[in-house]
């Protein structure tokens, strides 16, 4: 998979088939090298011609714009320590400066990362990417492969800004609270290929003397009274037996601390592992920080951290009333309590027990016996409607018979109205299981909880709850017409993580044609969330038509399909047609009408006249598709300009028609435009525009651009003021898609 936004090619990026992306720069020689990470067979080797530094570069330059902060990464395996730098060449090739990273502090011949960002110097007009190791002998080869350059890869919804979120430029971004230092490190670090916000720099916190040490950010993004807000980082502790931690602090408008919730690590060992912090705003807050430490440290400790973020809290389950804390014990049991029985509770150690996040909730029982327990209680309850609990079991250890699950209602004022009837399940054993209850809310309730009470059957007996969610059971497929944007709303819930879906509209005589989605047609795309929402802008007009959805497994096998109700797109004025671009549905229009084309049919033949035959031999092709011109006219300066848009890209169009208007939904390429007035007045904001179709193909591998997740939140993280949104876009649109020119 190409990493999005590289400005380099792919054959560069993953030396896949060959490495004319790259040339040696000094003391080297290159060739291919086998067994790299990226699907191919190939990585790049980069061979001491005598001992010292040896250096290799990128054949290309790429261009830039002074004073934008540029990011370029690799794996790399060696036996030396290396460094990746970013050369910035001026408009004649000259070279300007080099932004080196720091030389990694050890070496070994595992894969891990490098990778180092800097700002675009005054008088740089392009860069090229350095990689650069020194060898203590002729002839040693250091591998590169998954090679990086282009805008900050961050991450969506970030609260922080990036050069918090990594360390790549500075430590900057944070501050020593107590008893600590803040620096920058290289230590080996050993990422996922597809783990593109990890960096090669660490912030490294320091001890300065035996006690507590923390460290905070500077930045401290704004935030809402009532909504939650989930922090997390990448923590590598100093020993396994270290107390380390991440908090969410919460600030009023004077910049006073007013809450803050910690999350503590059970380290396994010293590696890198992701903790997570949640907590609600509280009331008068205004803006929050990230803070970092350990407690009882020996001077010298270090703590490291990377991939720092703060977002708003996404749900485990789409409309859970539950808190992110009780549903994912990342720090600790999210306020459950016993209600009743012999059993505790406990958040699971160590780190990577859990199904959601990396801990689950530990229930053990000492005897045989019977244990409710039950989450904190919850607003959103409306009376009369279905709520449906769920959650996931694992057994850990002993036997476990049963597992009752039930609702707990309470009024608006927290007073218990009882709880629904419980469902009882055998426990299943082996691997992680998820269990679901459907509950009617009762008149006057408020509130709810969720009730567990499982039965051991065997002393010293223990299982792990996790994911728990409450949500109310809205339809599982829903289809919703959206007349006036021209398109159908295809809501999926309660989809399956790990599983892929296909999706097809169907027609009235049962003929299927693909859904697109981002990446083409949705045919065996994998399933990312339980909640999906597809706008299908390819569905005809007064057609009836329904969904089909295939579910299959992880290892293709179909599982369950799906059928949406029949809905019916409408067009209001039959006078109006819709012209599509299937890849960019947001420059959708409708036009008025002026002329229906009179269609032909071209066709190849070459005709031979054969000596003392009366009829020539006629040699013929086949008939090609529909050929015409559409005459339609735009009402408004806005029209106009939205029709230019449209026809910009030159890309295949999807035309339509209601229905009964004797012509069919039509992929069509328009030729050479002709855009006409319709009187010689100056003023007239109408014009007649003459459209040369030529009908076309489906375009299957076409994908609908989207900005997979962009929001105002990610435009205020990176641009501090609207001259700086201006600078960064050229359009509202590209602000849409999250397309960066700088």
């Amino acid at each position: 998979m190409a990493i999005p936004g590289n400005l380099l090619s792919p054959t560069t990026e993953t030396i896949d088939p060959n490495t004319s992306g790259w040339m040696a720069a000094l003391n080297a020689k290159i060739g291919k090298g086998t067994g790299g990470r990226t699907g191919g067979d190939g990585c790049l080797g980069v061979t001491s011609i005598a001992a010292g530094e040896m250096q290799a570069r990128t054949v290309a330059s790429y261009p830039v714009t002074p004073g934008t902060l540029y990011q370029a990464f690799a794996d790399t395996s060696g036996v030396v320590p290396e460094r990746i730098g970013i050369r910035w060449l001026s408009a004649t090739g000259a070279e300007v400066s080099v932004t080196w990273s720091l030389t990694t502090t050890t070496a070994t011949s595992s894969w891990h990362r490098v990778g180092v960002a800097g700002y675009a110097p005054a008088t740089a007009d392009r860069a090229q990417v350095l990689l650069s190791s020194t060898e203590t002998a002729a002839n040693a080869v250091h591998y590169w492969e998954n090679v990086f350059f282009g805008l900050p890869i961050r991450t969506q919804g970030n609260l922080l800004p990036w050069t918090t979120e990594s360390a790549e430029v500075d430590t900057a971004g944070w501050t020593a609270v107590a008893n600590a230092t803040v620096s920058r490190q290289t230590p080996i670090s050993t990422w996922a290929v597809t783990n593109w916000v990890a960096g090669g720099h660490m912030l490294a916190m320091t001890a300065v003397a035996a006690g507590n040490a923390s460290v905070a950010t500077v930045d401290r993004p704004p935030v809402t009274p009532g909504v939650e807000y989930l922090a997390y980082a990448y923590l590598q502790p100093p020993t396994s037996a270290s107390t380390a931690w991440i908090e969410l602090r919460f600030y009023d408008g004077a910049g006073a601390q007013i809450a803050a919730q910690r999350s503590t690590l059970a380290a396994p060992a010293t590696g890198f592992y992701r903790q997570r912090v949640s907590a609600v705003a509280p009331a008068g807050a205004a803006t929050c920080a990230l803070a970092a430490g350990l407690d009882g440290a020996t001077a010298g400790q270090v703590l490291r951290l990377d991939n720092v973020v703060i977002a708003v809290c996404p749900p485990v389950v789409a409309g859970t009333l539950l808190d992110y804390a009780s549903s994912s014990f990342e720090q600790g049991t999210g306020g459950w309590t016993v209600a009743s029985g012999p059993g505790t509770i406990a958040r699971s150690s160590p780190w990577g027990a859990g199904l959601e996040g990396s801990y689950a909730l530990t229930l053990t029982a000492a005897t045989a016996s019977t244990t409710t327990i039950r989450s904190p209680h919850f607003p959103g309850v409306t009376p009369g409607k279905n709520f449906r609990a769920q959650l996931n079991l694992q057994v850990v250890s002993g036997t476990w018979s049963t597992m009752a699950i039930a609702v707990h209602w309470y009024d608006a004022a927290g007073v218990s109205l009882g709880a629904s009837v419980s469902t009882t399940f055998p426990v299943p054993t082996g691997g992680w299981y998820y269990l679901r209850v459907d509950s009617v809310a009762p008149a006057g309730a408020a509130r709810a909880a969720v009730e567990v009470s499982p039965t051991s059957s065997a002393a010293s007996s223990t299982l792990r709850l996790d994911g728990v969610a409450l949500w109310e059971a809205l339809p599982l497929t829903l289809a919703e017409a959206v007349d006036d944007r021209g398109y159908v709303k295809l809501t999926l819930r309660e989809l399956t993580l790990g599983e892929s879906l296909t999706i097809y509209r169907v027609t009235e005589d049962g003929s299927r044609t693909l859904v697109r989605g981002p990446a083409g047609l949705i045919e065996r795309v994998p399933v990312t969330s339980d909640l999906m929402i597809t706008e299908d802008h390819e569905a005809p007009f007064g057609v009836p038509v329904m969904y089909r959805i295939e579910r299959y497994s992880s290892s293709g096998t179909l599982v369950a399909t799906r059928l949406s109700d029949q809905v019916t797109l409408t067009l209001a004025d039959r006078n109006e047609v819709w012209v599509k671009d299937p890849g960019n549905p947001q420059r959708n229009m409708r036009v008025l009408v002026a002329a229906a084309p009179e269609w032909q049919r071209p066709i190849d033949q070459s005709a031979m006249v054969v000596r003392g035959r009366r009829n020539k031999v006629v040699l013929s092709g086949r008939r090609n598709g529909l050929e015409g011109e559409l005459r339609v006219w735009t009402r408004s300066d806005d029209e106009r300009k939205s029709l230019h848009l449209l026809l910009d890209s030159g890309a295949t169009l999807l035309w339509q028609a209601a229905a009964g208007m004797g012509v069919q939904d039509m992929y069509v390429n328009v030729g050479q435009i002709a855009e006409g007035r319709v009187s010689p007045l100056a003023q007239e904001p109408w014009r007649e525009w003459t459209l040369p179709l030529t009908e076309a193909d489906l375009p299957a591998a076409v994908g609908v651009t989207s900005s997979a997740g962009q929001t105002w939140q990610d435009v205020l993280s990176q641009s501090t003021t609207w001259d700086a949104v201006f600078a960064a876009y050229p359009t509202w649109e590209a602000v849409l898609l999250a397309q960066r020119t700088e």
